[in-house]
């Protein structure tokens, strides 16, 4: 009598994405600049991170996507100064396929209700691209895409409270 092997379901917790924040020293033109970028960054000073969501797929091959709000130029020295005198520069969502989650400033935030890769592709389409800092950046993106992958509010408030 032949036997027929077939893999158990999957619980509903093991079908599901894993979602992540991660942060990375604002990018900045060679010079004074940059090196200010990277002491802030080393220093842990949270106003002048850059923060996008980091998605681990749960597929066969899991997968690991990163999602971020950013300037066109970020390094353009022009679009900075604009972006830090609070005008509005033309922002861009990139989607990019990691080879692993980062080591470092990365946290893990929960799981997705859902295809969580798909989610974000559909948030995306509505995100509004129009970047003004401390209005409409980064950090409202990370905060809006997290709530609507895990439903968790205020994600950036929590992981700053948590780590000072």
């Amino acid at each position: 009598m032949a036997s027929v092997f077939v893999a158990a379901p999957k619980s509903p917790l093991q079908s599901r994405d894993e979602v992540y924040v991660a942060a990375l020293p604002l990018r900045a033109t060679r010079g004074p600049g940059q090196m200010l970028m990277s002491a802030a960054y080393s220093l842990n000073i949270w106003e002048l991170q850059h923060y996008m969501v980091v998605i681990r797929t749960k597929a066969p091959q899991a997968q690991v996507f990163v999602f971020d709000f950013q300037p066109e130029d970020p390094e353009n020295i022009f679009v900075a100064l604009a972006a830090l005198c609070r005008r509005q520069v033309p922002g861009v969502v990139l989607v990019r396929r990691l080879p692993k989650l980062p080591k470092t400033r990365c946290w893990f935030i929960g799981l997705s209700s859902a295809d969580a890769v798909a989610q974000a592709n559909e948030f995306n389409k509505c995100w509004k691209t129009e970047l003004r800092i401390g209005v409409h950046d980064c950090r409202d993106y990370t905060g809006e895409l997290v709530q609507h992958l895990t439903g968790e509010q205020k994600v950036l408030e929590r992981l700053r409270s948590s780590s000072s």
